[in-house]
């Protein structure tokens, strides 16, 4: 243990147990208590214990300094480096200087993805592993948001010690961890161990009352008794007994008065050092600064100077000196290291805090500064470089000040920044050169489609505004043509913007935004009722050149398993999710979860869809950004499943907040589950009527093909139950339409339903309906559309028992009740138990004697009290797949608890 950490021993045993524990402990307290002391000592004890401790220790002046702090991390990490998948190496690399400038950019997504990756490998070499952060309130930004990624995702498996000031509560998203932060005070400390401080730090003069007097003034702070014991030795006469002590009382006033007695070229140094962010011994012998200068500040333990740099004994002291030098002394300082220090970034920072009047010259190279950072991915550090450079300009200069003040917006809105990047846009957007309003509109528009939940209309009507101020035919205006093909959400007019973004746009200098065009165009051209180009979705696809563009990526596989093609849909959809995890993208992995879960319902692979549905709701609730749609895509998971009250209160909620925000999108979607539930739950005339809705909606958005919503047969059967036959006819014919606009295996299956059930109701011959409800089924192999095809089973068991066919009717409701149990659509299955019931047969068996050899060991070794973690690696799965598993038995057994699964088994083992 470090000798150093007086009085602290039950401090850091406490906090050793919960490191030891995989924990993450926060110590806190004002300047100057110890807490580095402490942190130190902890550290010390990780490594002797054979802990591998990544660390990093930020100042004040660093917090400027980009992703200093993380370099500092992940420089005992860099063996991992090659490993990692293209962008997080390239973005490590960058972190780690080891970069070669030219390959391109590093983005803040795929640096915090690389953080994370690399140390995940470090914990997952068996090692227990430190991350260590002291002081991590001067972190700069970008380094603190990747290591708080970091932490959020490997807490539990990952010892987190910080030491922050009193009131640093949201360093690191500590209150987000899914795991509770130990927050301990480090409090002042006694007398006697502020005694064994002082007089290891040079107090052995002090008379014992003295040194009590010291310890009491100082409140228990050992800096500031340290400062306070080191003024009373400066001074020709020691205090008598009960005489005050005739120092200054506070810190800043003592580090002043301390450095007035050092001599005047001791003073300059100290203070050039202070202004610097590395205070490195040559920029300074550049700058005037002879090596005997610091002898005397050395002497009075303000500073150390090794053969490299100089390091003031701690933070505070360098803030006290920065905060003593007169602002004009202080600008002419910073200029005459501008004109000294080796690093350019470093010359770009002192020429941005002294230079005060318009200068072209400067102004060029903080955006060539600026310019650097962003490569690296430090974006919020390149937008305040780019706004100075912009304040920096000369007026009038031409649009020079604009495109640096519009760079900088961009940087705002790469960092995360929605509020700093509008509040820049808006006022280019009014006031800015030219082309550059267009410019900034544009970048307004992206900013709210990225931020707003009714992003659609605030995206479209920035855009729109950008369109009519861009050069009629330049390629800006087919750029901005391109975003409107996704902000506008009316088919037609989407279209059209997508055909006018093809014509302006490059193929060789556009390539995305053309490739994302075309894909647009496609799209919203069958929305609008015409046919499915493939040439032209093959081209886009070509023109991607196998990185898909954020804009329309995920068009190919919305096209896809809308026209069941669910294979392909899924092959892209997991190259893509690849590719978005590499690249530290998570709200684009919540958005290709979302569609994967999707895919599998309509496929009829609900495990698999429960699998993406949970992922999702994990990810939204990291993200923390109220994403709906692995809600949405839950509710109706839950509706097949059979949990219809579970659906309901998804489908009312929705609704109540689509009508909150007027969300024509969030009202589609929750309107059909709606109508679905209800269906579920044999209210049909609340079905018929969610589905007469639905399709109001549809058609006044002029959506005359709406891909993924399939409600028509599901509102012919609701029509039939309540004896609405004109209306079934009606909708019967309106999927008719949709089938010959467009064939598809679903629009097949669900116009022989419908049919099936409207000559049934009508009391026609059934004989033709169910020869064509047979024919649709024997079309389609059985693993395409396994629930369509069942329920294509279950409308002829009861077109069968209306035609008082009970032998036909019970065969065709057992097959069909069967099916659905094999892929866990519970809702319908107890419909075909039900119907097969009012047929005349026998009630269907429990399905208990259908477990599978994994469903049994699952549920025999959940039945003896193991946990899903312990069961996965009993049997070397996944949890998820042992959560499905357990599902699908409780189904199968008609139970809804462990304790009823504890009997259940008991009974079949008797």
């Amino acid at each position: 243990m470090n000798g150093l950490a007086v009085g602290r021993d039950a401090l850091c045993d406490e906090a050793w147990r919960h490191l030891a524990a995989r924990g993450v402990v926060v110590l806190e307290g004002p300047a100057g208590i110890g807490k580095t002391t402490v942190w130190r000592a902890l550290v010390e004890r990780a490594t002797t214990a054979g802990w591998r401790v990544v660390s990093c220790a930020p100042a004040e002046p660093e917090a400027g300094l980009p992703l200093a702090a993380l370099a500092e991390v992940l420089a005992p990490l860099a063996a991992g480096v090659d490993a990692l998948p293209p962008p997080q190496r390239r973005a490590a690399r960058m972190v780690l200087l080891a970069g070669d400038e030219q390959e391109g950019g590093a983005d803040e997504r795929a640096v915090a993805a690389a953080t994370r990756s690399l140390l995940d490998g470090a914990v997952a070499g068996g090692t227990p592993v430190l991350l260590a952060v002291d002081d991590a309130g001067w972190a700069d930004p970008p380094s603190e948001r990747a290591l708080a990624y970091a932490v959020r995702r490997l807490a539990g498996r990952l010892a987190v010690l910080v030491t922050v000031r009193d009131g640093g509560a949201r360093v690191l998203d500590l209150d987000r961890l899914p795991v509770e932060a130990a927050r301990m005070a480090v409090g002042p400390l006694g007398v006697g161990a502020l005694h064994h401080i002082l007089r290891a730090r040079g107090g052995a003069r002090l008379s014992r009352p003295l040194l009590s007097r010291i310890a009491q003034q100082s409140g228990g702070n050992p800096l500031h008794a340290i400062a306070l014991a080191r003024a009373v030795s400066r001074l020709p006469r020691l205090p008598s007994p009960g005489e005050d002590l005739p120092v200054a009382s506070s810190m800043q006033q003592l580090i002043a008065d301390g450095l007035a007695t050092l001599p005047a070229a001791t003073r300059q140094a100290v203070r050039l050092a202070a202004l610097l962010t590395v205070p490195l011994v040559d920029d300074l012998v550049a700058a005037g600064v002879a090596a005997e200068d610091f002898d005397a500040a050395e002497e009075a333990g303000l500073l150390a100077v090794d053969r490299d740099t100089v390091t003031f004994a701690h933070p505070v002291y360098a803030t006290a000196v920065r905060a003593g030098i007169p602002p004009g002394v202080r600008r002419r300082l910073h200029q005459r290291l501008a004109g000294v220090v080796a690093d350019r970034d470093e010359r770009a920072r002192q020429l941005a805090h002294g230079t005060t009047a318009p200068d072209e010259g400067v102004a060029a190279e903080l955006a060539a500064a600026a310019d650097r950072h962003a490569r690296r991915g430090a974006h919020e550090a390149a937008a305040a470089l780019y706004l100075r450079s912009a304040a920096l300009t000369p007026r009038p200069a031409g649009p020079d000040a604009a495109r640096r003040s519009l760079a900088a917006a961009r940087c705002h809105f790469a960092s995360g920044d929605y509020a700093a990047a509008s509040a820049i846009t808006e006022t280019l957007g009014r006031d800015g050169p030219g082309e550059l309003r267009s410019e900034a509109l544009l970048l307004a528009a992206v900013v709210a489609w990225s931020a707003d939940d009714s992003g659609f209309d605030t995206a479209a009507a920035l855009a729109s505004r950008a369109l009519a101020l861009a050069e009629p035919g330049s390629p800006l205006a087919g750029r901005i043509h391109a975003h409107l093909g996704l902000f506008v959400d009316r088919p037609r007019a989407a279209a059209d913007h997508a055909r006018a973004a093809i014509a302006l746009l490059a193929a060789d200098d556009d390539r995305a935004l053309r490739a994302a065009a075309l894909m647009q165009l496609v799209l919203h051209e069958v929305r609008a009722g015409g046919p499915l180009r493939h040439d032209l979705l093959d081209e886009a696809i070509a023109l991607e050149s196998g990185e898909p563009s954020w804009l329309s990526g995920t068009v190919p596989p919305v096209l896809w398993k809308a026209t069941d093609d669910h294979g392909r849909a899924r092959d892209r959809l997991m190259w893509m999710l690849d590719r978005a995890a590499a690249h530290g993208d998570e709200p684009h992995q919540h958005e290709l979860l979302c569609h994967l879960a999707e895919t599998e319902i309509l496929a009829g692979r609900f495990a698999d869809a429960a699998g993406y549905v949970s992922a999702a709701r994990d990810l939204g609730e990291q993200l923390g950004t109220g994403l709906v749609s692995e809600g949405w895509l839950a509710g109706l998971l839950a509706a097949h499943e059979g949990r219809l009250a579970d659906a309901a209160v998804v489908a009312e909620s929705g609704l109540r907040r689509a009508g909150e925000l007027d969300d024509a999108w969030q009202r589609r979607i929750h309107l059909q589950l709606a109508g679905f539930v209800a269906l579920s739950g044999g209210r049909m005339a609340q079905a018929a009527a969610a589905y007469r809705d639905l399709a109001a909606t549809v058609d006044a958005l002029d959506l005359v093909e709406p891909l993924a919503q399939r409600f028509e047969p599901d509102w012919v059967e609701a029509c039939v139950a309540t004896g609405d036959l004109a209306t079934a006819q009606r909708v019967l014919d309106r999927l008719a339409e949709r089938h010959r606009r467009l064939p598809r295996p679903w629009t097949a299956l669900g116009l022989a339903r419908g049919r099936a059930l409207v000559d049934a109701a009508a009391g026609r011959d059934p004989a033709a309906a169910l020869a064509a409800l047979d024919a649709a089924r024997r079309g389609l192999p059985p693993d395409v559309l396994p629930l369509d095809r069942a329920r294509c089973l279950l409308v002829a068991g009861v077109v069968h028992r209306r035609a008082r066919r009970r032998r036909a009717a019970r065969e065709a409701l057992t097959r069909a009740a069967d099916e659905f149990e094999a892929i866990g659509a519970g809702a319908f299955a107890a419909r075909a138990r039900a119907e097969r019931d009012r047929a005349g047969g026998s009630p269907m068996p429990a399905a208990a004697s259908h477990l599978t050899p994994t469903e049994e060991r699952v549920a025999r070794l959940a039945a003896a009290g193991l946990t899903n973690r312990v069961i996965a690696d009993r049997l070397f799965i996944s949890p998820k797949t042992v959560e499905a598993n357990l599902a699908r038995v409780y189904r199968k057994l008609g139970i809804g608890t462990r304790a009823e699964l504890g009997a259940a088994m008991a009974a079949r083992s008797a």
